[in-house]
């Protein structure tokens, strides 16, 4: 019991080391999965023995992780969120992802004579954004307006992308017209059954979690994880995208009302968290895929450094900003969505995929990845916060709420609706009794984490948060619009 409880004790210390590495990254110009990815790898090469864990165990891992925080960032955008941008996500999610790995294929092939086959593998991997990585760097700051939507839908939509793309790669020998035809159905077909196995999963979740009730309400958050899961394996077994299937669960239950919803999005926003920690320190510790001589040798580090610049300074700024040329963006916030496609566990996880498949010079591969990816936390994750004040992007910081007061009904209270006022709206610099006048009855306010004194005279202001009882059991769409943003808990 001895060792076991030796090992449960380092467990502990690097655990609680990686969550207070948050705090410390708010401090220093350095996001935290850049540390936990250093960390690992200076550990690893301290004690090599750390970094023999069998490939097919990290991609076990990664798979079920990335499948959290997948799930979790479509909880967060949620389905009005995601229809406000429905268009350009899908567009740049999709077609951005291809035209990015044809063009870091192209560029690997002819400056560095790799094979077509690795090129292309390498320019799928590195292709896709992570959401959890986009705002772990953005810390407490959250992105106004529509570029935060954008950015975080792209990056969810295009990792099932380049996922199943990469897996489609993979099982194709030749790259004949015939072959080719066949990849791009199979890769047409994965997209479809993900989707679809997505928004069946998702309704019938939301049945689910609305309509039988459990014993404890310990049981909701662990309920709606395995129903994920679930999401996740069916879609997989019937050939879809299952990455594809859980984001898409996730953005219909997002923002629908549902008991314990609260707890519920904070225990899998807990996951996610942990689920990112995981991954990088995954990453981290398994440089040693990359071929018993570890970074360093050969030209791999070059190879992965050239590619990082050309992917952030011209791929994705040219091609992505060509598919953005439509879209409805100031120049500040078009010039931070092309800045901020930063990689993280996605590539991890292909990277794994390639070793495992055998493909030759696939640990070369492995080590480029991890340059591109510590490159991107870095350098790029750490010029974000910088960037966006500069190109004039508006964050506002969101400081932790630790303290709440909650009140428990048995039945859904339909005449209770909880909104954020967005600035000039219409209750934007109303009274009390401008709103009682149009039968709005405002029970509750809070404003900047504190109570505010509820009074006819009482003053409303943007970004406040309210409580509002209704005379109706649904709220007129002019009753809705008068606030602009509904939360929902």
């Amino acid at each position: 019991m001895v060792p076991f409880a030796s090992v449960v004790l380092i467990t502990a210390l690097v655990g609680i080391a990686a969550v207070l590495s948050n705090r410390l990254a708010e401090w220093l110009p350095v996001p935290a999965p850049a540390l936990f990815l250093v960390g690992a790898a200076v550990a690893s090469d301290i004690r090599p023995e750390w970094g023999k864990i069998p490939i097919s165990a990290v991609e076990h891992v990664a798979t079920v992780a990335l499948a959290i925080i997948l799930f979790d960032g479509g909880m967060q955008i949620g389905w009005r969120r995601f229809r406000s941008a429905a268009g350009a996500i899908v567009w740049i999610g999709v077609v951005g992802t291809l035209v990015t790995a044809a063009a870091l294929a192209l560029a690997a092939h002819l400056i560095f004579g790799l094979d077509w086959r690795i090129s292309l593998l390498l320019g799928t991997a590195l292709a896709p954004t992570d959401p959890a990585v986009v705002f772990s760097v953005l810390g407490r700051r959250e992105i106004s307006g529509r570029s935060g939507v954008l950015l975080q839908g792209e990056s969810g939509a295009n990792d099932p992308v380049g996922i199943a793309l990469l897996i489609v790669l993979l099982g194709a020998t030749t790259f004949s017209g015939g072959a080719v035809a066949r990849a791009a159905t199979e890769f047409g077909l994965q997209m479809l059954l993900g989707a679809a196995v997505g928004v069946a999963g998702g309704l019938g979740l939301l049945w689910f979690m609305r309509r039988v009730p459990l014993p404890a309400a310990g049981l909701y958050s662990l309920r709606v994880l395995m129903s994920a899961l679930a999401i996740y394996g069916a879609a997989t077994l019937a050939h879809g995208s299952g990455f594809l299937a859980v984001l898409v669960a996730g953005i219909v239950i997002g923002d629908q009302n549902a008991p314990y919803k609260a707890d519920i999005a904070r225990f899998h926003s807990a996951l996610a968290n942990l689920a990112e920690i995981v991954v990088f320190v995954l990453l981290g510790l398994t440089i040693q895929l990359a071929g018993p001589d570890g970074i360093g040798q050969g030209n791999a580090w070059l190879i992965g450094l050239v590619l990082a610049l050309l992917l952030t300074m011209l791929i994705r700024p040219v091609l992505v900003g060509i598919l953005l040329w439509k879209v409805r963006l100031t120049r500040g916030e078009r010039g931070f969505v092309l800045w901020t496609g930063l990689k993280g566990a996605v590539p991890i996880l292909l990277g794994t995929f390639i070793v495992h498949a055998g493909v030759p010079d696939s640990h070369r591969a492995y080590e480029i990845i991890f340059i591109v990816v510590a490159f991107s936390v870095i350098v790029q994750g750490g010029l974000v916060p910088t960037l966006a004040r500069l190109l004039g992007v508006p964050l506002r910081v969101v400081d932790p709420e630790p303290w709440g007061v909650g009140v428990r009904f048995r039945h859904e209270p339909q005449e209770l609706h909880r909104y954020r006022i967005a600035p000039s709206s219409a209750a934007d610099g109303s009274t009390l009794a401008d709103l009682h006048a149009r039968e709005i009855w405002i029970s509750l306010i809070i404003r900047n984490g504190r109570l505010v004194p509820t009074t006819p005279d009482t003053t409303l202001q943007a970004n406040d948060e309210v409580l509002v009882t209704l005379p109706t059991p649904l709220p007129p769409a002019h009753i809705t619009a008068t606030f602009t943003t509904p939360i929902h808990p």
